[in-house]
């Protein structure tokens, strides 16, 4: 297996392995600490929905990925978290757009417990009586989040925001979708993408790296890696409607407003970290627009912001409550257009520097930190200190560069209004 221990200024090293049959593991030890976290992962999400495997296409109902998230935690000798319960640990797991993640944390039996991920995210079992079962459960998520003002106003944007690209969809797809699932259409999924090549494990806490690495030596399975190529129909730079509205059970309007950024890869380590920088400059808590936002009764400490970037897609999102969410949306957009006539603010840009990389060593004093750290790593081939080393050197002329993807012609606004009585 191949090794390699990266260590950074800040006293904290970690080591990367290559498995021979790809699967990547990244481990931190924190050997002061009483308690560790694991996650076993996979390159699989909601947007692969139609991928090729040796010049095959197949397409496949949307929400399969979340579906056979849930399926895998079942076996012929009985579920996972019965088995978890047995050795005290917590256990979960979920679906993004673009992975799919097993986890468990625990202050005891690690290795234990090691042994339980490693061997249900390995052992598929489908049969379609099991399969037809989960099918009316889902069913039932799926309405509730339909239900949900804080899902229904993200989708709803990505709705008009993207005309093909699947992160348009729902994770959990549709009950029309996922009504086209078989047990044999989980077996092809799990296979093409539940191969060693195309996952990861992350670990982070009191553990021991030779001791975790021949366990993995003992239990992974060796197989041939599998080359994937995600196809995904052509994304237009523009958006599809520009405003967009649903009335729901909610106190006050609930808004997210989203700048769609052309993107055919995704976004590097840097790239990424002068966004969150810009973010903070526009609208965040240091900022003059957030004062006045706030003063003015137009927004709430419910307000934050998100970078949502991933292969083929990237927007830039404000949301949170307002009485009144055009008129921050209006807000939003002209601090943007000054800020691209006079300038990023350097004094502020240096705060919101400064508290960035002060949370970004804060983060090594949670282990699940680290571990969801990790996994960023594995999706993006970047390195855990690559965060701390750019924090260091970008200046306000690299995050200025990045205002020029802000088209306020490529804007959405969504917004969740209360019900009429």
């Amino acid at each position: 297996m191949k090794k390699e221990i990266f260590e950074s200024e800040i006293g904290e090293s970690y080591v990367k392995a290559v498995h021979s049959s790809g699967l990547k593991i990244y481990i931190l030890e924190k050997p002061q600490y009483n308690s560790a976290y694991a996650i076993f992962g996979t390159k699989y999400g909601s947007i692969d929905t139609c991928f090729s495997v040796d010049g095959n296409e197949t397409r496949v109902p949307e929400g399969i990925a979340h579906f056979l998230e849930h399926k895998l935690f079942e076996s012929e000798d009985g579920d996972a978290f019965t088995k978890y319960a047995k050795t005290g640990a917590y256990a979960n797991a979920f679906t993004s757009f673009d992975k799919t993640c097993y986890l468990f944390s625990c202050s005891d039996r690690f290795y234990d417990n090691l042994d339980i991920l490693l061997d249900f995210v390995q052992s598929p079992y489908f049969t379609q009586q099991t399969v037809k079962k989960e099918q009316g459960i889902i069913g039932q998520e799926i309405r509730m989040y339909d239900d949900s003002p804080a899902w229904r106003v993200m989708f709803n944007m990505l709705l008009s925001m993207y005309k093909n690209h699947p992160v348009r969809i729902d994770i959990a797809g549709t009950v029309e979708s996922i009504a086209q699932i078989d047990a044999d259409l989980l077996y092809k999924c799990y296979n093409t993408f539940y191969n060693p090549s195309n996952m990861f494990l992350c670990i982070a806490g009191n553990v021991d790296t030779e001791r975790i690495l021949k366990q993995v030596e003992e239990s992974v399975k060796q197989t041939e890696p599998v080359e994937i190529t995600r196809i995904n129909d052509n994304e237009p730079d523009t958006v599809l409607k520009p405003y967009v509205e649903q009335s729901l059970a909610v106190a006050q309007p609930l808004f997210c407003f989203g700048y769609k950024e052309t993107a055919e890869t995704q976004r590097s380590v840097k790239e990424r970290i002068c966004t969150a920088i810009l973010m903070e400059t526009v609208a965040g808590e240091a900022s003059p627009l957030y004062k006045r936002l706030v003063d003015e009764g137009l927004i709430n400490d419910e307000f934050s912001s998100e970078y949502f970037t991933g292969n083929g897609y990237s927007a830039v999102i404000f949301e949170g409550e307002s009485s009144d969410p055009k008129r921050v949306a209006e807000e939003i957009k002209k601090e943007v257009e000054r800020i691209k006539h006079e300038g990023i603010d350097k004094k502020l840009f240096s705060a919101v520097r400064c508290g960035m990389y002060g949370n970004a060593i804060r983060m090594f004093d949670n282990v699940e930190s680290i571990a969801m750290q990790f996994v960023d790593c594995a999706m993006s081939d970047s390195g855990l200190f690559d965060e701390i080393k750019y924090l260091k050197s970008v200046t306000a002329d690299d995050v200025f560069k990045r205002l020029a993807l802000w088209d306020n012609d490529k804007t959405v606004l969504s917004v969740i209004n209360p019900v009429e009585e």
